[in-house]
């Protein structure tokens, strides 16, 4: 809860607030830049109007008026990226008490931007990926790839995960091995938490990549993911870590865990070599461990019709949203994934 000292530097500095705990989230200088750019940018709008107003006072259709002039000037994807920002930063507001509402929720219904912040990108139809994913031969790098596709997680996210976080019912090799409670009664099944942060420690090893889900998810695990999985860990390197990290480097920093950066390099050296990366390209054209992402959310929800469980699998629903599929994970999460997942091996 905020003291009365924070409340009053809040309300006097909401987007200063705001930037600082994104600092003490982990959030990078980077991203938190990007934040400050866009907040201040819409307080000066706010500002301007005929009408000016404050941001604790701005409404949903200030918020609209601000989205629609966007839309003269920037893409899609861009206007859907301004307006997640302005999301997250009343949501976070609202959250600790600072402000009443988020005008910005009504405007998010209609603008879904989970779902529909990538831009326009290459489609890649199923069986040229089930090419793509059968000419790798590495077990580390094929493991590295099919997890990305059939889990729809970040490059960070999958670099976080350790041994704990994977359950699988018939596996020798992890056989004994300590799981997370969360999984015990789920067998088959990945656990991404939202906890790790950059400079975070998270089961007793500082973490050099950020978690962005907004909440814990638990995602199944098929039986081709699964096999994939065990291949990788019948000749996974003794890791240097006792967090026991799940993908750890086969090369120079031999039994190091793996880094967002060594992951994207093995991306884009087999997409290359399928013409599917261009020095220069843009999202449009190049295949990086973010289009995987693309890759599930548009398949997956294709064949599901489900955007609830999605989302719920990407991450990217609110606490309300979480808890009612994580009440019926067993019954509908894994049944309606299992159903509707593609073969990609």
């Amino acid at each position: 809860m905020s003291s009365d000292t924070d409340a009053v530097d809040a309300s006097e500095d909401p987007v200063g607030y705001f930037l600082d705990d994104m600092t003490y989230h982990g959030k990078t200088d980077r991203t938190r830049e990007y934040y400050e750019r866009v907040l201040r940018e819409f307080e000066s709008f706010l500002d301007s109007g005929a009408r000016p107003v404050g941001l604790a006072e701005a409404t949903h259709r200030d918020c609209m008026a601000y989205v629609h002039g966007l839309r003269d000037e920037q893409s899609d994807s861009t206007v859907a990226t301004y307006a997640s920002y302005l999301h997250r930063f009343y949501a976070y507001m609202n959250q600790v008490g600072t402000f009443e509402e988020n005008p910005m929720a009504l405007v998010m219904e209609e603008m879904d931007e989970t779902i529909d912040t990538d831009p326009q990108r290459r489609e890649i139809p199923i069986p040229a990926m089930r090419s793509f994913v059968r000419d790798i031969g590495h077990p580390l790098e094929r493991a590295v790839v099919v997890t990305l596709l059939k889990t729809g997680m970040r490059a960070g996210e999958l670099c976080n995960l350790d041994v704990r976080d994977l359950h699988l019912s018939e596996c020798a090799v992890t056989a004994g091995t300590a799981i997370r409670p969360q999984l015990e009664e789920r067998p088959d099944s990945l656990f991404v938490s939202a906890e790790p942060a950059r400079g975070a420690v998270v089961n007793g090893e500082e973490r050099t990549a950020s978690n962005k889900r907004k909440r814990d998810t638990t995602v199944p695990v098929d039986a081709e993911l699964g096999d994939v999985l065990e291949r990788w860990l019948a000749v996974r390197p003794d890791p240097r870590s006792t967090a026991e990290p799940l993908f750890t480097s086969t090369s120079g920093d031999w039994g190091k865990r793996l880094t967002p950066d060594m992951v994207h390099h093995v991306v884009e050296r087999h997409a290359r070599d399928r013409g599917w990366y261009q020095d220069g390209g843009d999202a449009a054209q190049n295949v990086t461990p973010h289009y995987f992402r693309h890759f599930f959310t548009t398949h997956l929800r294709d064949r599901t019709g489900d955007r609830g469980i999605v989302k719920y699998l990407r991450g990217d629903v609110a606490q309300d949203v979480i808890d009612t599929y994580t009440h019926e994970w067993g019954d509908r999460v894994r049944t309606v994934y299992d159903e509707h997942v593609y073969d990609i091996c």
